[in-house]
């Protein structure tokens, strides 16, 4: 990702599914939230791929629903396991360490931009102990703004004074290809994460890649 003709890439990384392996945390945390409202507990491997979208989306369609108030309570429930146990259910996908250390030594500014809560998406950075690749992290309140993954960009855009040209997202879900497009940014499909077939390919991701050492 080096261009002696073009300012370097500035990369915006996905943190689910992309930096780290959030399978075991995600999946019991929605356990619980369907657990506590008695709903029919779905097992972890039909709840993978309820890994990348936000929250509130994930549980409007896990309780087909369209009902904010029983959605809240969901999301309610969900946090309390999460930021207590959940959390650190999680672990670095092998090759992160080298992918960001080759890019941080080849001079790339690097951003979170994640539909997690950013408060969280801080502890988990730093408890990995990879905090001091990132300019800054970005992600969700916990009011659900910037839920929209393609609002978060634009604002990360605005808010640092980048140029979509100059840029990459990195995420391994179709939103997030969706969200660079919406932003006229080019986009890594991140193959190692949780997308279902070829929705990265189908979103239009400008390229796919399957290991984190082999990045563009």
């Amino acid at each position: 990702m080096t261009s002696s003709a073009a300012p370097l890439p500035h990369v915006l990384f996905d943190l689910d599914g992309t930096l780290t392996d959030p399978y075991e945390g995600i999946t019991r945390c929605l356990q619980h939230a369907l657990s506590e409202l008695g709903h029919d507990i779905r097992t972890q491997i039909e709840l993978r791929s309820c890994i990348g979208p936000p929250l509130r989306q994930t549980f409007a369609s896990l309780l087909a629903t369209d009902d904010s108030e029983l959605i809240e309570r969901a999301v309610a429930h969900y946090r309390e396991r999460f930021f207590s146990v959940g959390l650190f259910e999680n672990e670095l996908y092998a090759g992160t360490i080298e992918m960001l250390e080759a890019l941080q030594r080849n001079g790339h500014r690097m951003f979170i931009v994640t539909s997690k809560v950013a408060s969280a998406a801080s502890r988990i950075i730093e408890y990995f102990g990879i905090a001091q690749f990132f300019e800054r992290v970005y992600g969700s309140d916990l009011d659900g703004r910037f839920d929209d993954k393609g609002e978060l960009i634009a604002h990360v855009l605005i808010e640092n004074g980048l140029h979509p040209s100059h840029c990459v997202m990195v995420g391994d879900r179709l939103h997030d290809i969706q969200a660079a497009r919406r932003n006229e940014m080019s986009s890594i499909g991140a193959t190692w994460g949780f997308a279902v077939d070829d929705e990265l390919s189908v979103a239009g991701a400008t390229c796919l890649c399957s290991d984190p050492t082999r990045l563009p």
